[in-house]
């Protein structure tokens, strides 16, 4: 091989490793609570659709990453950051960290999906407190610990809860696709460094 093509071979794979890390540290996930078992709970059963927080645990959430509830109107999702809101399976409405997120729809049984992105480092805790916290005491809660990731994307870099405003007569809002990587998104320098090392060798 000519002694050009041997040095340029390291620096294409560099060059490629750099904008793989680069890519990997620009991207924002949504959750699907409980998978494809959405979120629900059956009241004949007293059994929610899901181990919720075994879901959770097998997760990790960053700022800027969405949680999407499919679910239908006869359950509420409830953001607290206080645990003994969560606690008590109840919404507390004087409490200012505790938000209930619901469709505006008063039809029993219609199908919804419900998005709420993750804008609060720290412990967040979720539930349902239909029939009476029921739902919640039943399985239907489950607690996540945020990590900074890319920080927030400036389309959410405002207060909770971000909702979007629902369209003309939609009864089911289509789930929110990944959220744009911030123009100072940053890459991993020690990875491209141990790439570029590892590359020379």
């Amino acid at each position: 091989m000519p002694p050009m093509a041997s040095a340029t071979v390291p620096l294409v794979t560099v060059f490629a490793l750099f904008i793989s890390a680069a890519a990997a540290a620009t991207v924002y996930t949504n959750h699907t609570v409980g998978g494809t078992n959405g979120w629900f709970f059956n009241a004949t059963t007293n059994t929610s659709a899901a181990n919720y927080s075994d879901w959770a645990a097998n997760q990790t959430f960053d700022l800027g990453d969405y949680l999407i509830f499919n679910t239908n109107s006869n359950q509420t999702v409830i953001q607290t950051y206080n645990l003994t809101t969560y606690g008590n399976c109840s919404a507390d409405e004087s409490d200012n960290g505790t938000f209930v997120y619901n469709s505006g729809h008063s039809s029993f049984g219609e199908a919804l999906a419900i998005v709420v992105p993750l804008t609060i480092e720290g412990p967040n805790y979720y539930f349902s407190d239909a029939s009476y916290g029921v739902q919640c005491q039943s399985g239907m809660a489950f607690e996540i610990n945020v990590k900074h990731g890319l920080g927030l994307p400036p389309s959410l870099n405002q207060p909770p809860p971000y909702i979007e405003p629902p369209g003309p007569d939609t009864a089911y809002s289509s789930p929110v696709t990944a959220v744009p990587p911030p123009s100072n998104a940053r890459v991993n320098v020690r990875l491209v460094l141990y790439c570029l090392f590892a590359s020379l060798l």
